[in-house]
């Protein structure tokens, strides 16, 4: 009796389930005035209580962006076209009261869009862009529901470029404008571009590519259809399979490229373009190989604290240098191995990245792994200040795959490396598992794999800020790494001309320029009584030996002020890197780097 009650009872949850919808009409009638048209329909729900929420942030930047102050005016109709009382209970919450129970619901609204990045949404009378989590609002507590979305066009925009599905059953007249989503999460990974984009395909690790080129550029379609593959291929091949049928770019060529944002099985990315020559072509590529490799590390292998998401506040992990640190170690191997870059460059990247990172101020105060955990307020909010408190956990990141990869190599005589790895724990837990990871969990899987205890260098080089001795890792692929930092004469601020003035722009923590009291947006006028510009004080700053002193001239909010600057020295951390002859050593670095 208990397993029929059970029985009977999963199926009515299934047939509930099944009989609610959450479906959207998206219009852009004047797309002069930046608002999208959004209607909600709901159908079948029977909350005692509607609330619908729109999202704070957008998963993979991490930032609250508070996307409900784009949203106008909230309005709900009942089936018959009878207002429903709408009341705004928090910063991006709507409840609807007084909702009949199961009846078709309609929720109205317009969404401001005017800032054009990959995270926000855009409309004028050359193109939209949605963004999903800045459009689209959800019921609470019903993001599983499934649903459709029908675009309306502004009547000059011909095509629509999505990674949704097209619908199989449409509730419109023109099916090739309404896409189904299973869910809410679904949806919003989908980003949507509306206009007159140039599409062209290609085939690669037997997946369908879609490219959708927004804005005038000197691209080459027929060199991308080449070029884009190789990358594709390579990544495919660290992770052995590549679980999409079809995959989307979008790509937006603008004056100010921003960079890229993954999703389950499409990107955005903004670039500059005139890219696609020279060095800048390079640049393209690699952000094509940084934003795919996402397609397997972080939205499969994953933090388990980014999904399922929660829309309303922030989603706190420290594995930030693992999803973004090793995908950047990764794009830049992956134009290593599909033949764009030489082992000599990528050995003189991997210095430039350690120099970066080793000669900031900052990493001797964060570490990687709080590094990631405080994204949310430093590593998108930066101030003038941010250079000595923060470190990247992108750079970091990326040298701490490196060094995680030379280890594997040398472990395992150059029969494996970080491929394997990466791929083990994707198959455990995204495949087996269909789980995010602890920070716990992955350090037990490395050090399983490397059958070595981690807890010293996890608490040196990743909970802490110490400087990794690269020469003892490097050591082990053949590369020779040389300490070249030396104590030198500084006065330890950057300085700008503005107009006519020259304003400081940087104050290194603990420098000459910092104990005389200098501020950034200071003014400097004069140095020894002789007006400067930029030039004249950087050259008389830079020709200063250590215990020298000079008076500047100093304006700040129009109070005029002299102050003494006694130079000091300051030891910038760098180190030079050259390959070696030993022969067994030659072996794993061509492994490596191969």
């Amino acid at each position: 009796m208990n397993k029929i009650i059970f029985t009977a009872l999963v199926l009515l949850n299934t047939i509930l389930v099944f009989s609610q919808k959450v479906n959207y009409k998206l219009k852009m009638t004047n797309p002069q005035s930046h608002y999208f048209e959004v209607e909600m329909i709901l159908e079948g729900l029977t909350d005692k209580q509607i609330e619908v929420k729109m999202p704070v942030w957008a998963p993979g930047s991490y930032l609250v962006r508070e996307f409900s102050k784009n949203v106008n005016q909230v309005f709900a109709f009942d089936e018959n076209k009878n207002a429903i009382k709408t009341v705004k209970t928090a910063k991006n919450t709507w409840q609807l009261q007084n909702a009949l129970k199961g009846k078709r619901i309609s929720i109205t609204y317009q969404v401001y869009a005017f800032e054009l990045s990959v995270r926000t949404s855009f409309l004028d009378l050359t193109h939209g862009f949605v963004s999903g989590s800045g459009v689209f609002m959800y019921v609470s507590n019903h993001q599983n529901i499934p649903g459709q979305l029908e675009i309306t066009p502004y009547r000059e925009f011909n095509v629509v470029s999505t990674a949704l599905p097209k619908a199989k059953i449409s509730v419109s007249s023109d099916s090739n404008k309404t896409f189904d989503f299973s869910n809410y999460d679904h949806l919003i990974d989908c980003p949507i571009e509306i206009g007159n984009q140039v599409e062209f395909q290609f085939m690669a690790a037997g997946v369908k590519h879609t490219v959708a080129m927004y804005g005038d550029g000197n691209y080459d379609i027929e060199k991308l259809k080449v070029d884009m593959p190789k990358v594709i291929e390579a990544e495919t091949q660290v992770f052995g399979e590549n679980p999409n049928k079809e995959y989307l770019f979008i790509v937006h060529n603008v004056v100010d490229g921003q960079g890229g944002l993954e999703h389950m099985n499409s990107t955005t990315l903004s670039v500059n373009r005139w890219s696609y020559s020279g060095a800048e072509y390079l640049g393209f590529l690699n952000l094509v190989a940084h934003e795919y490799f996402h397609l397997w590390n972080v939205k499969r292998f994953r933090p388990i604290e980014l999904g399922p998401f929660d829309y309303d506040k922030e989603n706190y992990t420290s594995l930030l240098w693992v999803m973004e640190g090793f995908t950047s170690y990764y794009d830049e191997l992956i134009m290593r191995r599909a033949g764009f870059m030489s082992q000599e460059e990528f050995v003189s990247k991997m210095q430039n990245t350690i120099n970066y990172v080793e000669g900031s101020v900052g990493s001797r105060v964060q570490s990687v792994a709080h590094s990631s955990f405080d994204a949310w307020i430093k590593a998108y909010r930066p101030n003038e200040n941010s250079s000595n408190t923060t470190m990247t956990y992108y750079s970091r990141g990326q040298i701490i795959a490196a060094i995680f990869d030379v280890l594997i190599v040398d472990k395992y005589k150059g029969k494996k490396c970080l491929d394997d790895f990466m791929r083990s724990v994707y198959i455990k837990y995204a495949k087996e598992l269909n789980r995010g990871i602890s920070d716990k969990e992955f350090k037990m899987e490395l050090e399983k794999f490397l059958e070595m205890d981690l807890t010293t260098f996890y608490a040196k080089y990743i909970d802490g800020t110490e400087i990794i001795p690269y020469g003892e890792y490097f050591s082990k692929v053949g590369i020779d790494v040389t300490y070249t930092g030396t104590k030198k004469p500084s006065f330890g601020a950057s300085v700008k001309q503005e107009g006519g003035n020259v304003i400081v722009k940087s104050v290194r923590s603990g420098s000459s320029a910092e104990k005389a009291g200098i501020s950034v947006n200071d003014e400097i006028i004069a140095c020894n009584g002789f007006r400067v510009d930029q030039g004249s004080l950087e050259g008389t700053m830079n020709a200063l030996k250590e215990n020298e002193q000079v008076e500047l001239l100093i304006n700040r909010d129009d109070i005029l002020f002299s102050t003494n600057v006694k130079i000091l020295t300051y030891e910038k951390p760098q180190f030079s890197f050259t390959t070696t002859k030993n022969e067994e050593q030659k072996i794993f670095r061509n492994y490596w780097l191969r």
